[in-house]
């Protein structure tokens, strides 16, 4: 028989709150224009995206991060001293240690949180969500800070057409906490590590450490190139369209409800064509509110579905206890799908 205590969490876990951040430069199509050989129409078409956000040199991934932060834990109505843990999504940090999410618990001023950083890419607000339910649930954290964030400016290669307009910055937070009623389904995901070559870093960290110039890129002007996102366009736009359809449904399926009892659909903003293809394969009802933040935020990452959760609550297009469908999907090639109630 086992000498360990059992854990006492809480029966379930909501999200309580939510905030975001946006820097303040807002980039259009024009400002991608002057280094590719496109049109706003091309971009528009190909994308859906029209404007995004590039964050300044102050809007440090740590500095949207807190920003975010200190709106959702406002908007859960508690203090961050009741914060248990951390968990920060993000590629966008450049220190491989310590953790961004040390510093920002620390200035959010949090009682030692425990803090961590998780490298899932588009996905990374889903698996930082299913990680902070089962905090709660098992009991090492009262309330769990999911804070998703990007500065993608920085590993955007602006002389590439395909990319070159994808990518936005910015942060979003949501406080997940303790309750008497699954407001938090069942968590769909997985990995297709076979694929992962179709979304990636041009050129490892460590190449610039060997000194060899002819292994690394250059740009127009023969300057050696800053590590980029690179993507196989078509190869991601497919399995999007097809794969995660079905993962979007097993989660409707593992959370047993249909898309006639859904309010709110809240995909990964990655391309509008997407979104619209999954809507149609899903079969969603014209009374569901979707999500098509990308138009005006960009591509970004793992900080896209708490922003375009927050956008919908603050322009009354979502409200809360509406029942949302939530799914991220990129580099890995990663995925996870889970149906939430709104704060």
């Amino acid at each position: 028989m086992s000498k360990i205590k059992p854990s006492q969490g809480a029966p379930y876990a909501r999200i309580m709150g939510v905030g975001g951040y946006r820097p303040t430069r807002v980039v259009p199509n024009e400002v991608i224009l002057e280094k590719i050989d496109s049109s706003d129409e091309w971009i528009r078409s190909r994308s859906g995206i029209a404007t995004r956000h590039w964050a300044s040199d102050e809007e440090t991934v740590a500095a949207m991060s807190i920003e975010a932060s200190g709106k959702a834990i406002a908007d859960a109505g508690i203090s961050a001293e009741q914060i248990g843990a951390v968990v920060v999504s993000t590629v966008s940090h450049f220190k491989q240690t310590p953790a961004i999410a040390t510093e920002i618990a620390d200035k959010l001023g949090t009682a030692k949180a425990a803090a961590f950083d998780i490298s899932a890419g588009c996905a990374g607000f889903g698996y930082g969500l299913t990680l902070a339910k089962g905090m709660v649930v098992e009991g090492s954290a009262e309330y769990v800070l999911v804070i998703g964030v990007e500065r993608l400016s920085d590993l955007t290669d602006l002389e590439d057409r395909a990319t070159a307009f994808l990518f936005g910055d910015g942060a979003g937070a949501v406080v997940v906490g303790p309750s008497q009623e699954p407001h938090i389904g069942p968590t769909v995901w997985g990995s297709e590590g076979d694929k992962s070559e179709t979304i990636k870093q041009t050129v490892p960290w460590d190449e610039f450490r060997v000194g060899d110039v002819s292994k690394l890129p250059l740009d127009s002007k023969g300057d050696i190139k800053f590590p980029a996102i690179t993507q196989e366009g078509q190869a991601v736009f497919r399995w999007a369209v097809f794969e995660m359809a079905k993962v979007a449904q097993q989660a409707l399926d593992a959370a047993g409800i249909s898309p006639d009892d859904l309010d709110v659909f809240i995909p990964h903003q990655a391309n509008m064509r997407i979104i619209d293809s999954m809507v149609k394969t899903l079969k969603l009802p014209e009374h569901v509110t979707v999500a098509r933040d990308i138009e005006t935020t960009g591509n970004t990452s793992a900080a896209s579905i708490p922003l375009a959760m927050e956008r919908l609550l603050a322009t009354g297009k979502a409200k809360s206890g509406d029942t949302a469908l939530v799914i991220g999907f990129g580099a890995g090639l990663v995925y996870a799908a889970t149906v939430v109630t709104l704060p």
